[in-house]
């Protein structure tokens, strides 16, 4: 008997392919990694997410230890700390195109603050399931760090938006601040919008599963918009 695999799971095969390296035999395990909680109430990707940020800490921090060998365990921290922080990982999955491949219920750009992000650590967790440890290390070095992350630059890049924000509103003597609301009735799926007010003017809405993650969304967008480096 010959098989065949299904066109829908040949194009999720080159997607992994793309995204990991190499041609996974286990499409169904992926699947699960790409469904989000709003499909089903019982299975999403949410344990493989779990999985796929413990191994990636763990990827990322041996792979600092050994990069940077006379550094403080300080400089190791706030390097991995910017490399596997939700707004790193969630620009890493947009590049990605992940937003084709995620299973959501609804997709609007701006109503889940961590979807890229996490549906990348359900990704590298199906890796460590399908392929153990060492492979995944490799192939997560190869295809997702080094190509994405200069990390001679994360080494004086600032992550801490609203900080930044707040801090040129100091210096400019320029009131600010944010008005966040509610926006989801569902407690599973509680979402809060933020729009952050410079001197009474509407400048940008940020959201978030948290009000502190939409108050900071809010922040990056502002700091974009003022071109603040």
């Amino acid at each position: 008997m010959i098989f065949f695999e299904s066109k829908e799971n040949k194009e999720l095969i080159r997607a992994i392919q793309f995204i990991l390296g190499y041609k996974t035999k286990k499409p169904e395990l992926f699947k699960l990694a790409l469904l989000h909680k709003s499909i089903k109430s019982d299975e999403s990707n949410e344990r493989l997410e779990f999985l796929g940020d413990a191994i990636l800490g763990l990827i990322v921090a041996k792979h600092l230890f050994k990069l940077y060998p006379f550094k403080d365990e300080g400089f190791l921290t706030k390097i991995r700390s910017k490399i596997v922080s939700r707004d790193s990982l969630n620009d890493v999955g947009r590049k990605m195109g992940l937003k084709k491949l995620i299973n959501v219920k609804r997709f609007k750009s701006k109503s889940y603050d961590s979807i890229y992000g996490d549906a990348l650590e359900a990704l590298i967790g199906a890796c460590y399931l399908e392929k153990g440890f060492d492979f995944c290390e490799k192939n997560v070095i190869k295809n997702i760090i080094l190509p994405y992350f200069d990390l001679e630059k994360l080494t004086t890049q600032t992550h801490n938006f609203k900080s930044k924000i707040l801090e040129w509103a100091q210096k400019e003597k320029i009131s600010i601040n944010f008005i966040v609301e509610k926006t989801s009735k569902s407690s599973r799926l509680s979402e809060f919008k933020s729009i952050l007010k410079i001197d009474g003017k509407n400048v940008s809405t940020g959201y978030g599963k948290s009000k502190k993650n939409a108050e900071k969304d809010a922040s990056r967008i502002a700091c974009e918009k003022l071109q603040l480096g």
